[in-house]
């Protein structure tokens, strides 16, 4: 691996690293914070606030919840659940309490995971009112009968919804749609893999000397932010919008996980197979039936956005998930670095694909050319087999995604190949 990969794979897990202690939630502060962060990688990250309360569909803008404050104390004073240690140790919307109660009238707001003793697990409550703490079971199973102070500062009133959005100009106004979620709290796969991902590719994008696609890049909290944002642009992401990808649960080195558009053959998800079929030999193929992030919203009936998924271990899928375990040893640098390859070269591939048309009858005479061995032997087409593959198929009606698939080459491996036959004259190139 060369030193700048490695220093990429570095800088990202810094980043994960700077946003991992942030409590995120739906609504807040926290996600203030991180995106202003975000903005601090030299990106021109709008940042838009929606107020509580505003329709969107069949949804509404909840409360805005912010947290000062969450603890346990024993009846010796020693607080034996705090938030400032684990964010996660709050069920996340909760409200705000102060009182002293036994240890059977605590239990029913107490969550532990008896079948993973040592990990805090992540609950919400985000519409309905409650309140609770979370904790190992480990702990939980500690607990002495007696009297607990429980105090959580909480803010739970009307306030706004915040999301960021950055829009990075190409030739056409074909997008891109790229969409990762900004709102759990200290969880690095499930939360920090997917913004910092995003973040680095944006980076990439905008140093690109020119872009055929308009990229539409949106930093929001799952669930109700993309419905809230669909809401709102419903009508250009469906005219514009030609490829897109959820970005999440992409930083840990195992195996590469693949959830398709609910129609499962849009350009997103042909680029997505193609690539992961070509770069790892060993890929977690799901259906749209396992489902479970935001494309539930963008493939919705009515919305049908060809947005896919490309992820490392899937959501739900590893031991780790929605628990204090899913931590910045579970993601690394190798594997931010991996994740960041993968969509790269997914976006790389939808930059540069097209229909090409073989511009003379029969087989050109790839010699004269510098194309093709001058000396005939028993291997010689070998030496050139994805050229004159290429060219067999290169009809016009298959794009090079199409041409890949259909001679087992990787189309990545093909654009070289193209550029050659384009400048010699032998390729033509659809026009925009």
């Amino acid at each position: 691996m060369s030193e700048e990969l490695i220093t990429k794979g570095a800088e990202m897990h810094r980043l994960a690293s700077q946003l991992y202690p942030i409590c995120r939630s739906l609504t807040g502060n926290g996600v203030r914070q991180t995106l202003a962060i975000l903005q601090q990688q030299g990106l021109d990250i709008s940042v838009h606030e929606v107020a509580s309360g505003t329709p969107a569909f069949d949804w509404y803008i909840p409360e805005e919840w912010n947290v000062d404050e969450a603890y346990i104390e024993d009846s010796k004073g020693n607080r034996i659940v705090d938030f400032t240690t684990h964010n996660l140790h709050l069920l996340g919307y909760s409200e705000p309490v102060n009182r002293t109660i036994s240890l059977a009238e605590l239990q029913p707001h107490l969550y532990s995971l008896p079948e993973q003793p040592d990990a805090i697990p992540y609950v919400t409550s985000y519409y309905h009112r409650r309140w609770g703490f979370c904790l190992t079971h480990r702990q939980r199973e500690t607990l002495d009968e007696g009297q607990y102070r429980v105090v959580i500062k909480s803010q739970l009133k009307p306030g706004s919804m915040t999301y960021g959005e950055l829009i990075i100009p190409g030739e056409s106004p074909d997008e891109i749609l790229i969409s990762t979620y900004v709102c759990h709290p200290s969880m690095a796969n499930n939360e920090l893999s997917g913004p910092v991902v995003t973040t680095f590719l944006a980076k990439w994008l905008n140093q690109l000397p020119s872009r055929r696609y308009t990229y539409r890049i949106v930093f929001l909290p799952e669930t109700i932010g993309s419905i809230y944002y669909i809401s709102q642009h419903l009508a250009s992401l469906k005219k514009n919008v030609k490829a897109g990808f959820v970005v999440t649960c992409i930083g840990d080195e195992r195996t590469y996980s693949y959830l398709p558009s609910r129609q499962e053959n849009t350009l997103a998800d042909r680029v997505a197979k193609h690539v992961l079929k070509h770069l790892d030999s060993e890929v977690d193929y799901y259906s749209y039936l396992d489902r479970g992030s935001d494309e539930r919203q963008y493939c919705s009936p009515g919305v049908d956005l060809p947005v896919c998924s490309v992820m490392r271990s899937k959501y739900g899928t590893y031991p780790e998930y929605h628990t204090s375990l899913d931590d910045l040893n579970l993601v690394t640098s190798d594997g931010l670095l991996g994740g960041f390859n993968v969509l790269k070269s997914c976006l790389l591939l939808l930059e540069h694909n097209t229909r090409y048309q073989a511009s003379v009858c029969c087989e050109p005479q790839l010699g004269r050319r510098g194309l093709y061995p001058t000396i005939s032997s028993k291997d010689s087409a070998n030496h050139v087999q994805d050229m004159m593959n290429l060219l067999a198929y290169a009809d016009g009606s298959l794009d090079l995604i199409g041409i890949g698939d259909k001679i087992n080459a990787y189309a990545g491996n093909l654009l070289p190949i193209v550029e050659k036959l384009v400048y010699e004259g032998l390729l033509l190139k659809e026009s925009s």
